[in-house]
């Protein structure tokens, strides 16, 4: 049996419901042949992004490395645009490349269809960028939604108008009113509200005239539709005649498209209790998905407490104004565009805006600060609570800089330590340096956040910038009387000073810190104590103090739950095996350490574990596995910017000439090609002996008898696809189609289709 296509990128599994738009899907595909960026234009409510999802998921599966959405609606900061695209390519920014270079090298050599959502308040960041990206990377193709064009070369633009809307006179026959987009929407929507909705003769002319008066807009219809749970079509439209008839002085006169959403929204909330449209109204103060216990902390009232919160939160998803979603098995919620606009002018009138942003801002400090001592021992629940509140973090931490809280504002930005060290050691320094330069914040604050910002240095392999930062954290650590951060400070000060090529310097930071660390009973300080003891004797070639060290580090580690210091520990006891060429010792330390890394997702902690991995098979007569495990640690490297150091580049470097001379220059450019191909899951499993997964054998069948788009018109014939099906979905002619069929036939010596699915099922590709 063939194995099911895996779904490339980050596309909803089961995009939103979607009605019609025949037309315009027919436009985008045109233009899609023949162009690499179409832009779909239209004001708020008409349903770009429904529309958007719905090609890119269709189209998706024609670009090798699939389709991929970038969310920008939550986005509010345009420095920060670059770093929604890596997140939502899945890239991370951990190491010295800044983030637009990680972005370029991944891109430049990837066939993919990239979705950029709601680009309209962020016009002069995404522009630019797109520009780029397009110029660096010739097989990507960008659609990007947004209100007004990108205004950039090589932009196609398709107007998105509203749904179409059925004759005036209502008197089609109901077979034919019911292929009609916006009846059919409403009666969709209508449907999934009242549970038994249906268009009859007898309600057909409410709902024609019902469409047509909200001139055939999504976002109208879908808010009028799901009244029906308590009102009939007929009275809605009574009432939404009276709501218009006011705007047009009793007259017929028709309203701008934007009036008449904003009006049916206006009718919408004045429909709620009082209760709900003060939690609506102050939904908006958070910048992204938000959950129950974040409306419960900030937004209540004596209208609303927070025992009400739930009920009240639901009947306002019940009514279309909040999109519930479950995200990682928790139910989250967020606002609509339309309505977070809507919301936030309603704040404003109510005079609320300042008190909101204020608890927002109160709120988030207290929960960052409450988790900066406990992070390490619970990642596994702490970096998914960071992943999903990092834009509502970045919002707040805007308000900080704008108003000039530089002391709330390091708060925040020193207790995210672990998500800037795992996700944007950039994005990090963009948020310190700002917020240091006023010097303003607690003591313990102020030590965190300059050995945060030292480390990030560190991280980014730049030991002398991150010297004067670990001094600042030493200085304020002795002056304001703090022993464990103290001693902290100083160990990593050894390290630097190691990486800066200054020992002398380093031994004389270490010897202070174990003077003063063993009375301290404390675990961080300990253990950061082991860690600069380790790195020390690695860099004078003592192995032993370094094995004894990182097995205590290792210890502790367990004991404390630590998953970071453990993985750290682990590499440390891998360098030692290499170093003094202990094989088996070096693959069992470095195997453990990217378990842990794969576990808390730690990038920089993968690309090394690979390139440990392709060094381990290079010595032991696998050469064709360490080809293919050097180039998957490259790939993912480049992925997250990073570089090898230290004493592991040598060793490497002769890993690669070791299985060169056993392939061949050419069998392992073409082994080292298809690591860099991989996905990062697959490397990792084939790195720790796991059973060979089916996507290792496609990306070989890619790099075997079948070429790149040979494999993928292959795969396609094995799906039960025509040509001219196979042209639609990889975007070429049937011509190529037939040619690429006649080249896979010739290779695998094969004269019928049924050979060629024959042969893709029982490879298992």
């Amino acid at each position: 049996m063939a194995r099911p296509r895996q779904r490339l990128g980050n596309l909803p599994a089961e995009p939103t419901s979607f009605v019609g738009r025949r037309r315009e899907l027919a436009e985008i595909r045109k233009k899609l042949a023949t162009a690499r960026l179409v832009s779909l234009v239209g004001p708020g409510g008409v349903g770009k992004t429904r529309l958007g999802l719905r090609i890119a998921s269709d189209l998706g599966r024609g670009f090798a490395d699939g389709a991929w959405l970038v969310e920008l609606a939550e986005v509010r900061d345009g420095e920060l645009v670059t770093n929604a695209v890596l997140e939502a390519l899945d890239l991370r920014d951990q190491s010295a490349s800044k983030p637009l270079q990680i972005l370029l090298s991944d891109l430049q050599n990837r066939q993919l269809l990239l979705l950029v959502d709601n680009c309209e308040h962020l016009l002069g960041s995404v522009a630019p960028l797109v520009t780029e990206i397009l110029g660096a990377a010739p097989r990507l193709t960008v659609i990007a939604t947004s209100r007004e064009p990108l205004q950039v070369p090589g932009e196609h633009v398709v107007p998105i108008p509203p749904l179409d809307v059925p004759p005036e006179n209502g008197a089609e026959p109901l077979a034919h009113l019911r292929q009609n987009e916006a009846v059919m929407l409403f009666s969709e929507r209508a449907g999934a509200a009242s549970g038994t909705f249906e268009l009859t003769g007898s309600n057909q002319a409410a709902i024609v005239a019902l469409c047509r008066r909200l001139d055939g807009l999504p976002l109208a219809i879908e808010l009028a539709a799901v009244r029906t749970r308590a009102l009939s079509v007929g009275q809605i439209l009574d009432r939404l005649t009276d709501r218009f008839a006011l705007l047009t002085g009793g007259g017929r006169a028709a309203l701008p498209r934007h009036q008449t959403l904003r009006t049916t929204i206006d009718w919408s909330y004045d429909l709620l209790t009082p209760a709900e449209q003060i939690l609506f109204r102050r939904l908006c103060v958070f910048a992204a998905r938000f959950s129950l216990e974040d409306v419960e902390s900030v937004c209540t009232s004596n209208e609303v407490p927070a025992t009400a919160v739930l009920d009240v939160l639901s009947a306002l998803v019940d009514k279309s104004l909040v999109i519930k979603e479950d995200v990682r098995g928790l139910a989250c919620y967020r606002l609509h565009e339309t309505m977070r606009e809507y919301a936030q002018i309603k704040l404003r009138e109510a005079e609320e805006e300042d008190l909101l942003q204020e608890r927002c801002v109160e709120y988030y400090r207290t929960i960052c600060l409450r988790s900066a001592d406990q992070a390490r021992y619970r990642l596994l629940e702490w970096l998914p609570w960071a992943e999903l509140q990092i834009d509502n973090i970045r919002a707040v931490l805007q308000q900080c800089l704008a108003r000039g809280d530089s002391s709330r504002g390091l708060d925040i930005a020193a207790s995210m330590k672990y998500y800037w060290i795992t996700h944007g050691t950039t994005e990090g320094l963009r948020w310190l340096d700002p917020l240091l330069a006023s010097g303003e914040a607690s003591p313990l604050t102020l030590v965190r956040a300059y050995y945060l910002r030292g480390w990030l240095s560190l991280l980014q392999a730049d030991p002398a910038a991150a010297r004067p930062w670990i001094a600042r954290a030493v200085a304020t650590a002795r002056a304001t009387g703090q022993p464990a951060p103290l001693s902290e400070s100083l160990s990593i000060a050894a390290t630097v000073e190691n990486l800066a090529g200054e020992p002398e310097a380093a031994r004389r930071y270490l010897e202070e810190a174990e003077a003063i660390t063993p009375g301290l009973d404390d675990f961080p300080a300990t253990i950061e104590l082991m860690e600069s003891r380790a790195i020390q004797a690695i860099f004078e070639g003592d192995l032993e103090t370094a094995r004894a060290a990182s097995l205590e580090g290792v210890r502790l580690s367990r004991e404390a739950g630590d998953l970071y210091q453990l993985e750290a520990m682990l590499i440390n006891l891998g360098m030692v095996g290499m170093m003094s060429g202990d094989f088996p010792s070096a693959n069992s330390q470095f195997s453990e350490a990217l378990q842990v890394a794969r576990t808390i997702d730690n990038r920089l902690a993968q690309s090394y574990g690979l390139a440990a991995a392709g060094w381990y098979a290079a010595n032991t007569r696998q050469a064709r596995a360490a080809a293919q495990l050097l180039g998957a640690a490259e790939a993912l490297g480049t992925q997250t910017g990073a570089d090898m150091m230290g004493p592991s580049i040598p060793l490497l470097a002769q890993a690669k000439e070791s299985a060169i001379g056993a392939l061949g220059a050419s069998k392992f450019e073409a082994e080292f090609t298809a690591g860099k191909r991989m996905g990062r899951d697959a490397a990792v499993r084939l790195a720790l002996g796991e059973s060979e997964p089916a996507d290792i054998a496609t990306e070989r069948l890619e790099a075997g008898p079948l070429a790149k788009r040979e494999a993928e018109v292959a795969r396609l014939v094995a799906a039960g696809l025509s040509n001219k099906e196979i042209g639609a979905r990889l975007l070429v002619s049937e011509t190529t189609v037939a040619t690429h069929i006649r080249a896979i036939m010739n290779k695998l010596g094969f004269n019928s289709r049924a050979q060629i699915a024959g042969w893709m099922a029982s490879s298992n590709r």
